[in-house]
């Protein structure tokens, strides 16, 4: 039965998320149930990919980068893989009619990291940044307005906004992994081997104001099914930033910030409170 493959795909995807993520994985349940599974499908088609570029070193990534795309296409087009985590992002895209310009961008994004180690202008930063996580934000914004294109253009900076914004914290977060493990350098005119508090709060001050634009004019307009759950991401990914602004440079290379299991619950225990007294 196709509708039991389905399913069996669908929970495939959300495993994917659990494993590589467990604080997506937490802002995910708090979403509605009625878009979970969706969220999840785009997870573990972006997460694949990305681990195609940064993980398997030993394997032919662009082989392999490419024949993932060709399997994702041959999905489409068939309305089936034997792939379940194709299967499952197949009939996400289907359902929501994900335009193939964001998953073309994504996937140019994660090409480059086969080659491009240093990233010199804003525009060639920019331009990555856009399809490794604005197209990602936009993916999601398509579920969380259930095809309403009016409420998706109003919503549709804010997202990317915020997709960039997860994404700095992240290459911030990730920089010693990145140099020194994958001999990346993403943020521009940057000396990231000798990061200065100037040049590390330039990159958290660029960040904050995404996040200004992201929490005004998107999180606040979103459809109650997907509000909480996008604003305890926000909220992880602010707590994370904040203990980047209080860690020296010189430290950030030296380890990686974390935010420990404890204060997950108690971000997520205020959060519920903000979000029943519609204070968000």
């Amino acid at each position: 039965m196709k509708v039991l493959f389905d399913d069996v795909s669908n929970s495939c995807s959300k495993l994917v998320t659990k494993k590589y993520s467990t604080s997506f994985s937490l802002a995910v349940k708090m979403l509605s149930p009625k878009i979970r599974n969706d969220i999840y499908n785009v997870y573990g088609f972006v997460r694949f990919a990305d681990e195609i570029v940064d993980s398997f070193h030993e394997y032919d990534k662009e082989k392999l980068i490419n024949k993932f795309e060709a399997d994702y296409y041959e999905a489409l087009e068939d309305g089936i893989s034997l792939n379940p985590i194709l299967n499952a992002f197949q009939q996400t895209v289907r359902k929501y009619q994900i335009s193939d310009d964001l998953v073309q961008a994504f996937l140019k994004s994660m090409k480059a990291d086969l080659y491009k180690t240093e990233y010199k202008t804003k525009e060639e930063y920019d331009f990555y940044i856009y399809g490794s996580a604005d197209v990602v934000g936009l993916m999601c914004l398509k579920i969380f307005v259930n095809g309403d294109s009016e409420k998706y253009e109003e919503l549709k900076t804010a997202a990317m906004r915020l997709g960039s914004a997860f994404q700095k914290v992240n290459f911030l977060r990730d920089l010693k992994d990145d140099i020194e493990g994958l001999d990346r350098s993403y943020f521009p005119n940057v000396d990231l081997r000798a990061l200065n508090n100037e040049s590390k709060n330039q990159i958290i001050n660029e960040i904050e104001e995404d996040f200004e634009v992201a929490f005004k004019e998107g999180i606040l307009k979103l459809p109650a099914e997907a509000k909480f759950g996008v604003y305890i991401a926000y909220r992880y990914y602010r707590k994370l930033l904040k203990k980047l602004k209080n860690t020296p440079s010189d430290r950030i290379m030296e380890t990686r910030i974390r935010i420990s299991n404890p204060m997950k619950i108690n971000l997520l225990a205020r959060s519920f409170v903000k979000y029943k007294l519609n204070i968000i």
